[in-house]
């Protein structure tokens, strides 16, 4: 019991939290008041701990488990998801697991659906605008909800991808899965890189059954109530789904729904299963009118990765789908030019997903000037590479990963570009395993399991564990596979799916019409002009 005028010392920090404070952003930093996701931890924290995080790596690992999981909720559960891209068609395992028969049927078992797609631009622009709406009546249809969701910014889009389950009955189970990977056609590869059967038109350089990479994440304990806050939020949001006179019109003469039905009272957290500290980082654009839970926005992607940057001592390892924009590589380079030991491995995509005349150079340009700003921060320490099968076709790579120093790593929808970080709706898990060993943290393990998959050799762990060594070891695959493809491709083939990354030199005129192009449309600002005028995000 405290006496009168007896000082009232803070309760003590334990190491584990103070390593999780010096990762993470504190709700002041989060830059939005009028979320609810902060205000549900207590001591005011801006995350959860006692948490489950496992990396899914690659669509089939992830469709697989996911089938599994909905076919076994029954009545009173609830599931709930978020999506850019949806095709109903679109298989999990094998015949008869069909995306919107596998939620169709759980909704009729009782199990309550509740979904929110994009609305999505027109089908005519390489969009999903009938495939999505297909998803949505599918789940109606069987007594779930499925609402078409375009309250974004001119030309933005909610690009979440996070699917909830909780279970009445076995809280145990209660499980969210937040990544980068669509419930659409495309996403089901595994390591084989093969292609999902139910492919997705892209560049003619992938082929017929375009390679696919991609992670989800799997995550159990207490950040599954945050999980389930982040699409409450958004599913609460009063606001008209579209406010198109055009989307309005088609809508009553479809009779499709509109309005949201009002929720159940959310669970408890599911209780501590776990070591690892969890912070859902988000990306909603300053609009007006204002979301009631982000009324001036949210940028705390850009803001969770400017501070675990800044902390940055040894590597950084990325794979993403972009990496554009000079804004965030100066985020990168900023950090890479004060540390001179600090090294940079980076993984994305050789070639754009289309190859139109119009649509490659805007694809090209705002990585050509990011490849610049790194290279002068850091030269040699700066490393970037695209990836391929065995048999040669190039692996687009679709994760948005970054793992720093073995101990923060962040997986969700968002790439390293202004679109994500400032326009779009985006969703990512941070995590720092606070609870374990450096050398067994989740956030090595995650770094460890991918660099084992693209070099193709089964490496000593301490190998790869030290940030040079696992730098060399990068470099020197990529070199070799480079060298058997300049020499015919004779011998036999270096293990490995690692290409030094290169891309064709734009011409001046290409640059001219193309710039534009790149700025308005394909990697808009969603910042307020302060924020662009300042730099700050």
């Amino acid at each position: 019991m405290t006496r009168r005028g007896e000082k009232v010392m803070p309760a003590p920090v334990s190491d584990r939290e103070a390593l999780t404070r010096r990762w993470f952003l504190s709700a002041d930093e989060r830059g939005n008041p009028s979320t609810s996701i902060d205000s549900r931890h207590p001591d005011g924290l801006a995350w959860s701990t006692g948490n489950r995080v496992r990396a899914l790596i690659h669509g089939s690992v992830y469709f697989a488990e996911l089938h599994a999981a909905v076919e076994s909720m029954g009545s009173g559960d609830l599931l709930l998801f978020t999506d850019w891209r949806s095709d109903p068609d679109e298989l999990l395992t094998g015949p008869g697991s069909e995306v919107g028969a596998v939620i169709a049927a759980a909704a009729r078992r009782g199990v309550d659906v509740r979904g929110l797609v994009w609305r999505s631009h027109l089908d005519q622009l390489n969009f999903s605008a009938s495939t999505n709406r297909a998803l949505g009546d599918e789940i109606e249809a069987a007594g779930g909800q499925c609402l078409l969701d375009m309250r974004v910014l001119r030309l933005g889009s909610h690009h979440q991808k996070l699917v909830v389950l909780r279970h009445a009955r076995h809280p145990e189970r209660d499980i969210a899965y937040i990544g980068g990977i669509d419930l659409c056609h495309g996403r089901r590869d595994d390591a084989a890189h093969h292609g999902d059967p139910q492919a997705q038109p892209m560049a003619a350089v992938y082929g017929p059954r375009p390679p696919w990479h991609d992670v989800q994440l799997a995550v159990q304990g207490p950040a599954v109530g945050d999980a389930e806050t982040v699409f409450r939020e958004r599913w609460d949001d009063p606001a008209p789904l579209s406010r198109s006179p055009v989307r309005i019109v088609v809508d009553l003469v479809r009779g499709q729904d509109r309005r949201a039905r009002p929720m159940p009272p959310q669970h408890p957290d599911p209780a501590p299963c776990g070591s690892a500290a969890v912070q859902l980082l988000r990306t909603y654009p300053n609009r007006a009118p204002g979301y009631p839970f982000a009324p001036r926005g949210e940028l705390s992607v850009a803001r969770g990765y400017r501070k675990a940057l800044a902390r940055a001592q040894s590597l950084i390892y990325i794979e993403d789908q972009y990496l554009w924009s000079v804004d965030v590589a100066r985020v990168f380079a900023d950090v890479l030019a004060r540390r001179p030991s600090l090294r940079l491995v980076v993984v994305i995509p050789r070639f754009p997903d289309q190859d139109g005349g119009t649509s490659m150079p805007p694809n090209l340009i705002g990585r050509e000037v990011a490849m610049r700003v790194l290279r002068a921060a850091a030269g040699p320490r700066v490393a970037v590479y695209s990836i391929e099968n065995a048999e040669g076709t190039p692996v687009y790579v679709h994760a948005k990963v970054c793992v720093i120093d073995d101990t923060w790593a962040c997986v969700g929808s968002d790439n390293a570009n202004r679109r994500s970080w400032t326009h779009d709706s985006e969703l990512s898990c941070a995590v720092v395993d606070a609870g374990s060993a450096s050398s067994e943290s989740w956030p090595r393990t995650l770094r460890l399991d991918l660099s084992r998959e693209h070099l193709g050799a089964d490496l000593d762990p301490t190998a790869l564990s030290d940030p040079s060594r696992s730098f060399d070891a990068f470099r020197a695959a990529a070199a070799a596979l480079d060298a058997w493809h300049r020499d015919g491709r004779r011998g036999p083939r270096p293990p490995g799916q690692l290409r030094r990354y290169t891309q064709p030199a734009l011409s001046p005129w290409t640059r001219a019409w193309a710039t534009p192009l790149y700025r308005v449309l394909y990697d808009p600002d969603g910042r307020s002009f302060v924020k662009r005028w300042a730099r700050r995000f």
